[in-house]
């Protein structure tokens, strides 16, 4: 079938689902036609017919992405796919959690219609509160992108796939463009514009919904085909770092893993092997070559002006009142240290993102601010750069720098950056102090 045949077939689905048919009774048709087309190919074409003269809606296409979802489980019917559906599972959780923020959607509207409709002061007061609190839960959609951002983008990246985590990332900060607008027109012009107000709310609420659709019928299609379970456990003890947006995870995810406890001889010292020649028998002796030996861990070594163990060594950075990164010289994060819990950082960070361009752990509206710095620090041109801004939310006052880490001959390894919460300091309001008096 060709595309175009294909096309009119799913507008033709699509049209029976919009005017009430179930998705069951569509399932026998769409499996027979559209067996073997990826989850990529399909999801562009519905997102053709979206907002086409056809009629066809944004929640038409999500009935739809149960049957295709459907198909591409018996597609690829294996271990990996059938984990999803568990409690706990990653790709649970965060279609649990775009039923919650829809859900939040659709409240927000009702209350905005019914502002508009009444006149009673204290009605409005009331449905302000309402608002305000359906708002903050809306909010929490920070947490859902943070988490997609930083935890599936990275193992992405891994299998190649690198466009599409840019392109998704972009189009989220134009959404969180359009919240803050949203929020702000709700705090500034609800009693005055009650119209303006359900005008912000619908631009950023169509963009959303929009986003809501690329991450179910794209992005986890796609990457049920390509994750493996390991790549989902990581994810999974990973993701309470950055918290969930509505819904909290009713239990952790297990997977049943076979174990395989056949243990290897240990090697012999030296080992030998007879072989027979037309002039007698020849023997040949060989010695194993031994495993990797274990980092020695514990024993003191030349280091800096002095003697430290690398197990001290790593105790020291995880002690000191800072956030550490290193990126090296081929702009890869490489190292960052354990300061705080990564939910109690400045700037969170886990163990995903080592091992990725330092190009690719920034947001698309920040590339060219992080560029202009490496490539001043790398020159030479600047040796550091140094910027802070108040948290209001968290009470923090965040000093950050960024420094260029250059051996003894100058040349140029690595960026260090290195941030702190200032705020204790900038609070100190005498000239002297000491918790411990003579």
């Amino acid at each position: 079938m060709k595309d175009d045949q294909r096309i009119q077939l799913l507008k033709e689905l699509l049209l029976e689902l919009h005017h009430g048919a179930s998705p069951e009774s569509i399932q026998e048709r769409f499996e027979a036609h559209f067996t073997g087309v990826s989850a990529l190919e399909i999801s562009l074409m519905e997102h053709e017919l979206i907002g086409a003269d056809t009629g066809i809606t944004f929640e038409d296409v999500m009935k739809l992405c149960d049957v295709h979802a459907n198909l591409f489980k018996k597609a690829v019917q294996g271990v990996e796919l059938a984990d999803a559906e568990h409690p706990g599972h990653p790709v649970k959780l965060f279609k649990e959690e775009n039923l919650a923020l829809r859900a939040t959607l659709l409240r927000i509207r009702r209350l905005l219609e019914t502002y508009a409709e009444t006149s009673d002061d204290e009605v409005r007061a009331e449905l302000s509160k309402g608002l305000e609190r359906q708002y903050g839960l809306l909010g929490q959609f920070e947490r859902h992108y943070r988490r997609k951002e930083e935890l599936f983008f990275p193992v992405m990246e891994g299998y190649g796939h690198d466009a599409p985590p840019k392109v998704m990332w972009g189009v989220d900060d134009q959404i969180r463009d359009l919240f803050a607008v949203a929020k702000q027109s709700l705090q500034d012009k609800l009693s005055s514009n009650p119209s303006q107000v359900r005008e912000d709310f619908e631009a950023f609420a169509v963009e959303f919904e929009s986003m809501i659709f690329k991450e179910e019928s794209i992005l986890l299609m796609i990457l049920l085909e390509t994750f493996t379970q390991d790549d989902w456990l990581k994810i999974a003890e990973e993701s309470p770092a950055f918290g969930y947006a509505i819904i909290q995870p009713s239990q952790v995810w297990q997977p049943h893993r076979e174990g395989f406890g056949v243990e290897k001889a240990e090697p012999t010292a030296e080992q030998s092997q007879i072989i027979e020649t037309p002039d007698g028998y020849l023997t040949i002796s060989f010695q194993p070559k031994e495993g990797q030996q274990k980092l020695d861990r514990q024993t003191a070594q030349a280091f800096g002006k002095g003697y430290l163990s690398l197990e001290q060594a790593d105790l020291i950075l995880n002690h000191l009142p800072m956030e550490i990164t290193f990126v090296n010289k081929e702009d890869v994060f490489q190292y960052y240290n354990d300061a705080v819990p990564t939910e109690e950082m400045i700037f969170p960070r886990t163990p995903s993102q080592i091992g990725r361009n330092v190009e690719l752990c920034h947001p698309p509206k920040l590339l060219p601010k992080v560029k202009r710095i490496f490539t001043a620090l790398r020159s030479g041109e600047k040796d550091k750069f140094e910027m802070w801004f108040k948290s209001e939310s968290r009470g923090q006052f965040v000093h950050v720098t960024y420094k260029a880490v250059r051996d003894a001959q100058g040349e140029f390894q690595g960026v260090l950056e290195y941030v702190q919460d200032i705020a204790p300091y900038w609070a100190i309001d005498t000239d002297f102090y000491r918790e411990i008096e003579d």
